[in-house]
């Protein structure tokens, strides 16, 4: 038997009505909750960006910027299923990858560091929690089911199944418990890859 796609809307509103207990109908959000509407006016901004009308790309986006308080560069490339909670003051730059199931919080940016060329955002794997305002800089990678704390800043890649909190971002639980031998482990060779990828 064929597996049936889902759509853009579908998906949307099953994920709010998953992470929000707010959400009372799919009416509701789909006239009602900001991250939603940049997410859908993004489609078109993308879809404008790859056949090469950059400018209009760009002016779509700023038009939806102003009436979403999101930014969303049209070159990001982002999967259905994804939750913009509140939504406020987030900002996904150009060459940020996002993929299903994430939920994004007031405030996040998925920036660069100026330094980069290429791939210079981050990209953030399915399941991933991105709390508010947690800054996420460079082309660095936050794996599978990651959760990133309240006002990070995170700057090395962040594994799997892996909770960072604070600034620079730090290792506090792994697979939700707190072994401290691992995490310094793990710790140890997070730094040495940013000090490798920096020299």
């Amino acid at each position: 038997m064929k597996k049936v796609k889902k759509g853009f809307w579908s998906e949307g509103i099953r994920v709010t009505r998953e992470n929000d207990p707010a959400a009372r109908s799919a009416l509701e959000i789909i006239l009602t909750y900001p991250g939603l509407k940049a997410l859908a006016a993004h489609r078109f901004s993308h879809w404008l960006w790859q056949h090469d009308l950059k400018l209009l790309a760009r002016m779509h986006s700023q038009f939806w910027r102003f009436l979403t308080q999101i930014e969303i560069h049209p070159g990001a490339e982002l999967a259905f299923g994804i939750f913009i909670d509140h939504g406020s003051g987030l900002v996904i730059g150009e060459t940020a990858v996002v993929e299903t199931e994430v939920k994004l919080y007031h405030g996040v940016t998925l920036g660069g560091t100026g330094k980069d060329v290429g791939k210079r955002h981050p990209t953030v794997r399915k399941g991933a929690l991105i709390s508010a305002h947690a800054q996420l800089l460079g082309p660095i990678e936050i794996g599978e089911n990651a959760k990133v704390g309240a006002s990070a800043v995170v700057v090395t890649d962040v594994p799997a199944y892996v909770t960072v909190v604070g600034i620079p971002a730090k290792v506090v639980r792994i697979n939700g418990k707190k072994d401290e031998k691992e995490i310094l482990t793990l710790e140890e060779k997070r730094e040495a890859s940013y000090h490798s990828s920096h020299l």
